[in-house]
């Protein structure tokens, strides 16, 4: 198989990634439904609704914004225009869907916690969008730098690469049974189990970007790695009470 993979269907060049990613979304929600009728969930249906739609809205402005800080010095012309706007990442996504919930709940008055039953969804849909992100190869900005290791392939420039995707393939699948193992063994408080995702994956990303080529540094770090840190902080205390706990 050649690195972008495009098949030719019925005359028409096919953008696996943009397939994937749609079939990510579908099944990602489709999963987080069928979780939700298995378990009792303490939040009423309309306040979940309202919640879905916060980090829906938070998402979609969180992975633009973090998309466009990726490489703000980019000039502003009528030839780039789409290309900003189709611009995303799934790590502002993350974040931004975080922000958009805490304020939906807020505005809503609900206490109780809501991210438990996205995180295996989340998973899921990250991993199939991943292998979108791997198929398009250096089509879409997730491949890693020009590497001479054993790890080394081909995506489409005939450069040998990281294939930053597949490592992170692995990862959401150890992350995937660790959680699940985590929630079978381990009494957590509600939103726990998201909070724990959040800080792993986020941390996962901190370095795995240093094996990418990115173009746009403050203070040596890439704008996904200061918003790695910012999501630390963010759950600052969470981090601090496990520590204190496990002393």
């Amino acid at each position: 198989m050649k690195i972008p993979f495009e098949p030719l269907i019925f005359g028409y060049h096919i953008n696996s990634h943009l397939v994937l990613e749609y079939l990510a979304f579908f099944v990602a929600y489709r999963y987080y439904v069928f979780l939700r009728k298995r378990h009792v969930d303490s939040i009423p249906s309309m306040n979940r609704l309202s919640i879905i739609l916060g980090a829906a809205i938070g998402a979609l402005i969180g992975s633009r914004l973090v998309g466009f800080l990726e490489n703000p010095m980019i000039e502003f012309s009528k030839e780039n225009i789409i290309q900003l706007l189709n611009t995303k990442t799934i790590m502002g996504g993350l974040f931004g869907g975080l922000l958009g919930v805490e304020l939906a709940k807020k505005i809503i008055g609900e206490s109780n916690s809501s991210g438990d039953l996205f995180v295996f969804p989340i998973i899921l849909g990250i991993f199939i969008g991943r292998i979108g992100c791997f198929l398009s190869g250096v089509n879409e900005f997730t491949y890693g730098n020009e590497t001479h290791s054993i790890f080394g392939m081909d995506l489409g420039d005939g450069v040998l690469r990281h294939p930053t995707s597949l490592y992170e393939l692995v990862f959401l699948v150890l992350l995937f049974f660790s959680l699940t193992y985590i929630k079978n063994n381990f009494s957590l408080e509600n939103g726990e189990r998201f909070k724990c995702f959040m800080l792993l994956y986020f941390g996962f990303r901190f370095f795995i970007e240093f094996l990418k080529p990115n173009i746009f540094y403050v203070f040596g770090l890439s704008s996904i790695q200061i918003l790695c840190i910012i999501c630390w902080l963010y759950y600052y205390k969470f981090i601090f009470q496990k520590l204190k706990n496990a002393n």
